[in-house]
Order: C-alpha cells, then sequence, then structure tokens
C-alpha cells in the first residue's frame, strides 16, 4: 500500500512539473523577438547602405515587418515596424532620415 502511494505521489510531482516547465518554456518562446530584431538590423544596414526603397514590405517567419517614413514633429523618421498577428506583439524602430 505504501509503494501504491509513493508512486501516485512521485507520478503527480513529476506530472506538475513538466506541466511548469512546459508553460515557461512556451511564455519565453513566445516572448522572443531577437531573431526578428536581428532582421529589422539587416533591413536598417541595407536601407542605409544599399538604398532599400520605401515603403518596403516583408514577411519573416511569424511577422509582418514593414519600413515607411513618417514625420513626427516636424523630423523625417524611418519607421521600421514588425508585428507578430498570432501572439499581437509589435516590435518598432526608428531611424533618422538624414536624406
Amino acid at each position: 500500500m505504501e509503494t501504491l502511494v509513493a508512486t501516485v505521489l512521485i507520478v503527480v510531482i513529476f506530472m506538475t512539473s513538466s506541466m511548469l516547465l512546459n508553460s515557461l518554456l512556451t511564455g519565453k518562446i513566445k516572448q522572443n523577438t531577437e531573431l526578428v530584431q536581428e532582421r529589422m538590423n539587416v533591413l536598417e544596414y541595407k536601407y542605409k547602405n544599399e538604398g532599400l526603397e520605401l515603403p518596403y514590405y516583408e514577411d519573416f517567419e511569424a511577422w509582418e515587418i514593414s519600413i515607411f517614413t513618417a514625420d513626427k514633429n516636424g523630423t523625417p523618421l524611418v519607421t521600421l515596424e514588425a508585428e507578430n498577428p498570432k501572439t499581437n506583439k509589435v516590435v518598432v524602430n526608428y531611424i533618422s532620415d538624414e536624406n
């Protein structure tokens, strides 16, 4: 009888810890923006050095990247915006338009 109770307790503890780790890893993966930030850096380099034509739109993995010019407080800015429709996460970078 004690063996059965101990086995059930061990199984319950492992199941709980497994679900907790799964939840933590899933949340970490959904919040990771490292790849899209890297892609946006490449596009920023291309814009500055190779003359990427604006407006520019691209799908990168689950992200929708757009680059466009905007006027903010009288200062022309180039806006790099990446949006993930699955997680509703948005990453925005600004470049001063020196041209």
